[in-house]
């Protein structure tokens, strides 16, 4: 998540998709017809993390549902939920935690799907000095953004460990501190900093926090009340896109990556690391839940589950948070 954005969302605000032209949105030209112009709001910069998307563009999926569908670039200071609250964009990615502040403070949304069945956080180290559970952490100095300090303490409440028992070394998001050997251990997403350092052939040890109790939805597609009361066609069609371009995606990742540099080819992102990104995220995405009902699913336990560690983060959600009335039409249950 280094690369640097070359066109920040307020130009694109300004610019209008028209001014992007094709090669910058990737609209197939089966899109050319006329149609019901939506947009997509992603939770950060282009890469593989969204490619599913990008296919779904690319090969005219969202085209053959009457839709010509815009791809918002997020970032640091690209908040997902306002674009959403307006009505410029239809849709959303974003993760559970953050949807459950934003209607804490009077957002009327609801989760209409799920991307990431397991939350990508994981505790990286090396495996000279390895964090293989959370009771490896009492002792070991942590490198992680304070902000994150909550999620490292609900991993530590999930599993009875004492937090005062671990050193958090404020970092910036950066695997140096670790190869220094400034920490021991990094709080990060699987698919970015271990990504990192594998493609510079170091090895790295990763304990998933979901394997130990952290069940949070990341990645979830977002929408307002109003969009489902009044566009649920829309909705329909751009989640049934997502899903073709998705499974498309686990097919093929290699392909998926590629892809991404082509029609980015001015974000700076490199191919082998793509590539890898883009293998890594197939288990945090597909389980035997969607390969029963579908990409995106979720069940009332993964729910339950979402909302026992969202307590533990000082959110208090229903499970009514979650819709599954899109995804149900989606495939057809």
């Amino acid at each position: 998540m280094t690369q640097k954005l070359r066109l920040t969302r307020r130009g694109l605000m300004a610019t209008g998709a028209a001014g992007l032209g094709a090669a910058t949105l990737g609209f197939s030209p089966r899109a050319a017809r006329a149609q019901t112009q939506v947009a997509l709001q992603l939770s950060w910069l282009h890469s593989a993390q969204f490619a599913g998307s990008y296919i779904a563009q690319d090969r005219g999926f969202w085209a053959e549902e009457g839709l010509e569908v815009a791809l918002l670039p997020g970032g640091p200071n690209a908040p997902v939920e306002p674009p959403v609250v307006s009505g410029t964009a239809l849709v959303g990615i974003s993760a559970a935690d953050y949807t459950a502040a934003a209607v804490e403070q009077g957002a009327p949304f609801k989760i209409l799907g799920v991307a990431m069945q397991e939350n990508p956080f994981v505790i990286a180290s090396l495996p000279a000095n390895p964090v293989n559970t959370p009771a490896d952490l009492v002792g070991k100095r942590i490198g992680m953004a304070l902000a994150n300090t909550p999620v490292l303490q609900a991993l530590c409440t999930l599993n009875d460990v004492d937090i005062n028992e671990i050193e958090i070394i404020p970092t910036q998001y950066s695997a140096q501190p670790l190869l220094s050997g400034e920490v021991d251990c990094l709080l990060c997403w699987e698919t970015d900093l271990p990504v990192s350092m594998a493609i510079e052939g170091i090895e790295s040890v990763t304990m998933l926090m979901a394997d130990h109790g952290y069940a949070l939805h990341s990645q979830t597609y977002i929408a307002t009340e109003d969009s489902l009361a009044n566009r649920r066609a829309e909705l329909v069609g751009l989640m049934r896109g997502e899903v073709r371009g998705w499974d498309a995606y686990r097919a093929d990742t290699d392909a998926a990556a590629a892809l991404t540099l082509e029609m980015f080819p001015d974000a700076g992102l490199e191919l082998e690391t793509q590539q890898l990104q883009a293998e890594r995220q197939v288990p945090l995405m597909f389980s035997e839940l969607t390969d029963a009902n579908g990409f995106g699913w979720w069940s009332d336990e993964t729910v339950a589950a979402n909302i026992e560690t969202l307590a533990l983060l000082g959110r208090t959600v229903t499970p009514d948070l979650w819709d599954r009335s899109i995804l149900e039409e989606v495939h057809g249950a």
